[in-house]
């Protein structure tokens, strides 16, 4: 089965507010920009993904997601998260009727192709099934076969409610990067240890040896 992807971005200004204690405010647009690209990058390299649409406000995340081959459509207004995916999928449905949709959060940046595939594989078994995030309490990846509606319910602890919805749980080991969304200091250093990807890798000369607990990095000046 081949899947259509859906990522909501939110506007780079107001991403990450989680990370404040380890990034300053100018430097977490740019890592939320770069999270988005290593999650957006590797699903297309995914051999079970067909394509991946964003859902985003963003000018520049719009601008740098097509870039890497994703097809953009604009967030609803006021409309939120689950309003995002559920646009999104209607939008993937109207040009392919029978499409397999899955959502897929835009924070993963240790994000595997390889891994993301055994998810996708599972998931094609059931109408509808999650993969939950790291922590056990959120999720990740939430998938409809053809013909079947998304439903999302992301936000908080939107594992128990996708399983309440009557979503399938997929449990699989092994695809630890397909869980590890960011949004602390500490989720960021559980994927450095798993290795991000080439966009989220770029900063990480700034912060990797200092990343203590407490430290807050900076992007040093041009020149340093």
């Amino acid at each position: 089965m081949a899947w259509t992807l859906v990522v909501p971005l939110k506007p780079l200004s107001r991403a990450k507010s989680r990370l404040a204690d380890a990034a300053a405010d100018h430097v977490r647009p740019g890592l939320a920009l770069a999270f988005a690209q290593d999650t957006v990058g590797a699903a297309l390299a995914c051999r079970a993904v067909r394509g991946v649409t964003v859902v985003t406000d963003d000018p520049l995340a719009a601008r740098e997601l097509s870039a890497l081959g994703a097809r953009v459509l604009p967030d609803p207004p006021g409309g939120g998260l689950n309003a995002a995916l559920e646009q999104g999928a209607l939008a993937v449905r109207r040009q392919s009727p029978a499409a397999a949709v899955a959502a897929l959060n835009a924070d993963l940046p240790a994000l595997r192709p390889t891994e993301l595939e055994q998810v996708l594989e599972a998931a094609s078994a059931h109408p509808r099934a999650f993969l939950a995030d790291a922590a056990g309490v959120g999720t990740t990846l939430l998938a409809a076969g053809p013909g079947v509606e998304l439903s999302p319910a992301f936000g908080g602890s939107s594992r128990a409610r996708h399983r309440a919805s009557g979503a399938r749980e997929i449990r699989l080991r092994g695809v630890d990067s397909v869980r590890r969304d960011v949004d602390t200091g500490e989720d960021l250093r559980a994927a450095l240890a798993l290795g991000v990807g080439p966009h989220t890798a770029r900063h990480a000369p700034f912060f990797r040896a200092r990343f203590s607990p407490g430290y807050r990095w900076e992007v040093p000046p041009p020149g340093r």
